[in-house]
């Protein structure tokens, strides 16, 4: 195995323990900083700390923001009235891209988990249930121009397990604090441009259970 100075070590070492990078493409990534200029390493460096430094999570939704509301929070042009409950803030920019919703956001990040440990006290739950909770007067933005009442919420977590399971469990609380507001699920089912006959049973399966006019 190959041996390196202990300032090149230390950086692979440290870019190992970031998602989806091993070995390979963190020597591969440590040598290409050590290639740059000093400005380079500079730059990279101070924008990891403003990065610590400056985003925090939005206090209605729990997105990553710079500003507190965030910017779907705070825009009037949204529907304020249809929350999207998902799992990471990183499924923000997955749902932007459909273009085919408006409303604003809740984010759990991550989903119930009994075996990793994981449970409703961990998540961001029970801000959604406050935030869902039925009020005497809505609470509007400061300036009064719309309102925040909820009317409904749709659970939007991945159809594994766990995602399955952190919606049922969103779905019987939200009905025990406020019984008549709407919830829906996203459906799932035959991915567009796939053939049928590789279908697993649970997709197929949710796929009829989605199916509409035509």
């Amino acid at each position: 195995m190959a041996r390196f100075a202990d300032p090149i070590s230390r950086l692979i070492d440290e870019l190992r323990k970031l998602p989806g990078i091993g070995s390979k493409s963190a020597q591969r990534i440590a040598f290409h900083i050590l290639r740059g200029t000093d400005d380079d390493a500079r730059a990279l460096a101070d924008s990891i700390l403003v990065l610590r430094a400056k985003l925090r999570l939005c206090s209605i939704c729990n997105n990553i923001t710079d500003v507190d509301p965030c910017i779907y929070c705070t825009n009037p042009a949204r529907d304020q009235h249809t929350v999207c409950v998902l799992e990471e803030p990183t499924n923000i920019a997955t749902v932007e891209k459909s273009r085919s919703y408006n409303g604003v956001y809740h984010i759990l990040h991550g989903t119930l988990s009994p075996i990793g440990g994981v449970g409703p006290e961990q998540l961001r739950i029970s801000s959604l249930l406050t935030r869902l909770a039925p009020t005497d007067i809505a609470d509007g933005s400061q300036d009064g121009s719309f309102d925040r009442t909820i009317h409904e919420v749709i659970l939007a977590t991945s159809p594994t397990t766990e995602g399955e399971a952190t919606a049922a469990y969103l779905a019987d609380e939200i009905r025990r604090i406020a019984p008549t507001l709407h919830i829906t699920r996203i459906a799932t089912g035959v991915p567009a441009g796939s053939d049928i006959e590789y279908a697993d049973e649970v997709t197929l399966s949710r796929a009829l259970e989605g199916r509409r006019d035509f």
